[in-house]
């Protein structure tokens, strides 16, 4: 009789027309919780950023975040199908105003993206193991394909180039070779970014193998400065 009172006066208690309290908080701390660890992780530790921007792991934590919360408070309003992948539409094509979200940011993007709406909208039919192994199985690949497999522990800078008529294809080799003997670094490869023939200028990055004099320390200082 008494818990019956408990509850019935719980369920008359309401703010903004809404319970007060409810036993699923404890599910939304936890899996809010499992779902930044997740994340954590990712951007901690296997997102590598050459020019160090910041600002990219601050927009994958807010995102997953955000559609996290969105994605579980929604979860028990009757949804289409679509509902998930709409989300992965809105959010995977979006581009900043100022500059367009290089790709590989743009797959981290969609991942944790994929990672909170899995643990946010994940059914008591599927076991904690089953949600586990899901998550750690995408850090893992993740981090074989970053680390392991494409990079080789390269890093990557912009620079201006002048010698417009070694932007040639058939001049490729002896481009590198000058950018090497002019730069000091052991470049392995570049990408003409864009050219000027007005100013006789090109736009280069390049991708050098780091030393200890001019590594990711120095990179992150450059921009600061800027």
């Amino acid at each position: 009789m008494f818990s019956t009172l408990i509850q019935a006066a719980e369920e008359q208690t309401k703010f903004l027309d809404l319970k007060f309290f409810d036993d699923d908080v404890y599910d939304l701390i936890l899996r809010s919780f499992f779902n930044f660890v997740i994340v954590f992780i990712l951007v901690k530790f296997t997102y590598r950023s050459d020019r160090k921007n910041k600002n990219y792991a601050f927009s994958f934590y807010i995102f997953s975040m955000l559609v996290f919360f969105l994605c579980y408070l929604l979860s028990g309003i009757k949804l289409e199908m679509g509902f998930a992948f709409g989300l992965f539409a809105i959010f995977s094509i979006l581009r900043y105003r100022t500059i367009s979200i290089p790709m590989k940011e743009m797959t981290y993007l969609f991942l944790v993206i994929a990672v909170a709406v899995i643990n946010a909208l994940t059914t008591k039919k599927v076991s904690f193991v089953e949600l586990l192994f899901t998550n750690v199985s995408l850090i893992a690949a993740t981090y074989f394909l970053e680390r392991l497999w494409y990079r080789e522990g390269l890093s990557e800078q912009i620079v201006e180039y002048e010698k417009i008529e070694n932007i040639k294809p058939e001049r490729r080799a002896e481009m590198l070779e000058d950018l090497r003997i002019r730069t000091g670094l052991d470049i392995r490869s570049f990408e003409i970014l864009n050219t000027d023939f007005l100013r006789d200028m090109a736009k280069v990055r390049i991708f050098f193998k780091p030393t200890p004099h001019f590594g990711e320390e120095d990179m992150e200082h450059d921009d600061d400065d800027d």
